[in-house]
């Protein structure tokens, strides 16, 4: 995994002020710091801060092409060896054996359709300088960063937000309705994030930006010159299809269907010319991964998780017992609150975002065990219940499903307290005035995230601005890129789509996924997210994948040889980390004293901040909400710092020495 970063001058000459490229490709110096190299012509600036798995002599970047194409790539394409020989049989000749040259050569046979033969992650930028064009791509699922802002006439483009930042003269601020869009959604809705005139590019899109478009301007905040296009969403069978049972013998079929795509999803992902491990959470996700490729291959598996101080949020006794039963080195690093409030500021700074959950931390002191045991790469369990239905709020759809045929009906509402026992104990007007919201309105194409909204969006009402345009426009912009089959789906369908499409992609992919990931220089490779996978998955009756209230029913049955019972049949435990309370201890209290003293002209509302502090400060964050609210707020202001006046130092101590940047040349033979 990599970090890339680049300009492209939109008309006329591009000419670098001092040291960008420098600054630029050394504030994200922990996405790659084996090299870093940069190229340039009279239109386009390419940089490169290479993390070397594949091919570790011959892969360096910006990578040239025959046709005098230059690359910037950031990911891997788990399928090179085959498409290798694939073009090799086309006539294609290759000089290095790792994947950046597979899509230099996969885009003089097939063009802009490349991206549609690659099984893997990647983001990347391939400036075409014959026809004049830059053309740029992101993975099916997001899994690998794109953001892309214009500024003086140039279309600047980065793995992360900070190297945007890095440009002289771009100074983009926190936008107050984007934080509002995180304060209610978790993410912001693709193409926005959380600074004003910074954009990502969606998943599954490719993007060209040449002399003359055609077609129509992309959707703001994505710069205008940027022509966009998706090659590929999420895809469901039709609600019929998918609501009916599946009889036994259909089941064990569709099982061993499952296993066999498992199989290939988990062994391709274990090419590299470094060692490759695993996290081990202890959950079914995870456990599935490990020992598949125990089962399947003579690969050595170490694997590393994360543990809790806390009893309540500690899983290590399950992390020990799946390694014991596969026989894995295993090591594991255990976090309190002090930890958890001593990385804070830098997961924030890795983020670019603020977050409602201190979760990400433990996942970067993770990424940082790897790292200290020589590992470059991991695999993880992220993904499987997206795509074999896991979640809570799949199951709670189910049942407000079930409730709304009969609204009066006070045993169906009560169902809830199979998934959330703790509502035993509440009266059953609060049922009704919390998760009744809406019941009834079952075509909403958001019903089944519609309770998830209303509780996080009380956060957005610490901010200095009112945020109800802005979560207006999020909506409409997320019922726009909506698929015209959406409306065809079954109801599972259409929250598994809906679930891929913001929370997967902007944070469990994102705050906790990439950034944590490669803040410590660690590449993570997801099984479950391979889109040949997810293609058998989604042929799968929805009945089969949540039997009655019974979540994953079909993963569990295909791998149920691999995994001792006490793991396949544990209750789903989600991942959580103790969040106000993290901060109990001297440095989490110095945190917050620098961050929620009384800042004029913040985003957020002194007066309640303030309110909210003291009520932190009396041990009195009792909910869910005020924890999240405390959070976000926190994490808010640490941003707006970090991107403002803490960013000087930064830049300044991240930049490279001239010496340590090596500018690409053609190769002879070309």
């Amino acid at each position: 995994m990599c970090g890339i970063c680049g300009a492209f001058a939109l008309d006329g000459r591009l000419d670098l002020p001092d040291k960008t490229p420098e600054r630029m490709i050394g504030v994200m110096r922990h996405r790659g710091p084996d090299e870093f190299g940069a190229w340039r012509d009279d239109r386009v600036f390419l940089g490169h801060a290479r993390l070397s798995i594949i091919d570790l002599a011959g892969g360096q970047q910006p990578m040239a092409g025959r046709a005098d194409h230059w690359l910037t790539f950031n990911g891997e394409i788990f399928n090179y060896v085959e498409l290798t020989e694939e073009l090799r049989a086309l006539g294609h000749v290759f000089r290095t054996r790792c994947d950046t040259e597979v899509i230099l050569r996969a885009y003089e046979e097939w063009g802009d359709a490349c991206v549609e033969r690659f099984n893997g992650q990647f983001a990347f930028a391939l400036w075409d300088r014959p026809r004049g064009r830059l053309f740029l791509a992101r993975d099916r699922y997001g899994i690998r960063p794109l953001y892309l802002a214009a500024h003086d006439g140039r279309l600047l483009f980065a793995s992360e937000i900070k190297s945007l930042r890095a440009y002289p003269g771009f100074a983009p601020a926190l936008d107050p309705g984007s934080v509002a869009e995180v304060s209610t959604y978790w993410v912001n809705i693709a193409p926005a994030t959380a600074f004003a005139g910074v954009a990502q590019l969606p998943p599954g899109h490719t993007a060209v930006v040449e002399a003359n478009p055609s077609g129509p301007p992309p959707p703001a905040p994505l710069p205008p010159a940027l022509r966009i296009r998706r090659y590929w969403h999420p895809e469901f069978l039709p609600a019929d299809e998918d609501r009916r049972r599946v009889a036994p013998d259909e089941a064990s079929r569709l099982a061993k269907d499952v296993r066999e795509a498992l199989v290939d999803a988990a062994t391709i992902r274990l090419r590299a010319d470094v060692p490759v491990g695993a996290y081990l959470s202890g959950g079914l996700d995870s456990s599935t991964t490990a020992a598949l490729i125990h089962r399947y291959t003579d690969h050595r598996l170490k694997t590393f998780s994360v543990g809790f101080a806390d009893r309540d949020y500690d899983e290590t006794d399950w992390q020990y017992a799946m390694a014991a039963h596969i026989g894995t080195e295993h090591v594991t690093v255990k976090v309190d609150g002090d930890d958890i409030a001593s990385r804070f500021e830098e997961v924030v700074w890795l983020a670019e975002t603020p977050v409602l959950r201190t979760a990400p931390a433990p996942l970067h002191a993770l990424s940082g065990l790897a790292r200290s045991e020589d590992f470059k790469v991991v695999l993880t369990g992220e993904g499987a219940d997206e795509v074999f239905v896991g979640y809570n709020i799949f199951r709670e759809a189910k049942v407000r499903r079930f409730w709304a045929r009969d609204p009066a009906a006070r045993a169906r509402s009560m169902l809830l307290t199979r998934l959330y026992p703790y509502l035993a104990q509440s009266p059953p007007e609060f049922l009704r005035r919390f998760y009744g919201q809406g019941l009834e309105d079952v075509d909403d194409p958001f019903y089944s995230h519609r309770p998830r909204w209303h509780n996080t969006g009380a956060v957005a009402k610490l901010l200095a601005v009112d945020g109800t345009d802005a979560l207006r426009s999020a909506e409409e912009r997320l019922a726009a890129s909506l698929p015209a089959e959406f409306t065809a789906w079954g109801p599972v369908a259409r929250a598994q789509y809906v679930e891929m499409t913001t929370f997967l992609a902007g944070y469990l992919l994102s705050s906790q996924g990439d950034r944590m990931l490669m803040g410590h220089s660690v590449e993570g490779r997801f099984p479950f997210l391979d889109h040949e996978l997810a293609a058998v998955a989604a042929r799968i009756p929805a009945s089969a994948k949540l039997q009655s209230l019974v979540e994953k029913a079909i993963l569990k049955e295909s791998v149920a040889d691999l995994l001792p019972a006490s793991i396949l049949n544990r209750p789903k435990q989600p991942y959580r980390a103790p969040d106000g309370a993290s901060f109990a201890g001297n440095a989490g209290r110095d945190i917050v004293a620098a961050r929620l003293g009384q800042h004029g002209g913040s985003l957020w509302d002194d007066r309640r901040v303030g309110a909210l502090r003291r009520k932190w400060e009396a041990g009195k964050l009792a909910s869910a909400r005020d924890n999240m609210a405390f959070v976000a707020a926190l994490s808010g202001r640490i941003l707006e710092h970090e991107f403002g006046p803490g960013f000087a130092d930064r830049l300044a101590s991240t930049e490279l020495a001239p010496q340590d940047l090596v500018w690409r040349e053609r190769p002879r033979d070309d």
